[in-house]
């Protein structure tokens, strides 16, 4: 973790689990990590297909304020989501990117871009709606704001029966990229 308190914030759109995702994280942090953490959502009136966030704060002290200002990771699923949530980040922050879904060839000066085919790894599973897992799994590997076993534990703790496999496997898949990126 980064100092006293990580803000994290997920973005995509609607459709792609980016609120499930926020709350996986955070529930991994509090539940499983023993972190104080705060887990805030918002999206457009449009819901499905408009773009939306997900934001966690985390801390092994107090949160006083609950929103993310500026986050120390920035997590960008959709073209949308980076026009809407992607303008400030705070010096040093890691940005990840869906590289199918967003344009971007650099981060902004100070900071580090990682880019993923969180989708593509995703449909290989058999599922593009697992992507958001690829991403948090891929997360989890770069930045190490909670470990894999607390993801894993969570991810469980918040799925639909029947869905275990495939859910595991794109996390798995995420994590692995994620320590590639990590060698590169």
């Amino acid at each position: 973790m980064n100092g006293e308190k990580t803000e994290v914030r997920l973005a995509g759109f609607g459709g792609q689990g980016i609120v499930l995702a926020g709350s996986i994280l955070g529930k991994a942090a509090a539940l499983h990590q023993g972190l104080n953490a705060v887990f805030t959502q918002s999206y457009g009136p449009e819901a499905r297909g408009g773009a939306c966030s997900a934001d966690v704060v985390m801390s092994t002290g107090p949160i006083y304020y609950p929103k993310v200002s500026a986050p120390h990771i920035l997590v960008l699923m959709s073209e949308d989501a980076r026009n809407t949530y992607g303008g400030v980040l705070r010096e040093g922050a890691t940005l990840i990117v869906d590289q199918d879904l967003v344009n971007l060839d650099q981060a902004p000066a100070g900071c580090r871009l990682l880019k993923v085919r969180a989708t593509r790894i995703a449909e290989k599973l058999g599922r593009t709606i697992v992507a958001n897992i690829v991403m948090l799994g891929f997360l989890t590997a770069v930045t190490g704001v909670v470990t894999y076993e607390a993801m894993e534990k969570s991810l469980l703790a918040s799925i639909p029966p029947g869905t275990e496999d495939l859910n595991l496997n794109a996390l798995k898949s995420g994590f692995e990229e994620g320590e590639k990126a990590l060698k590169d």
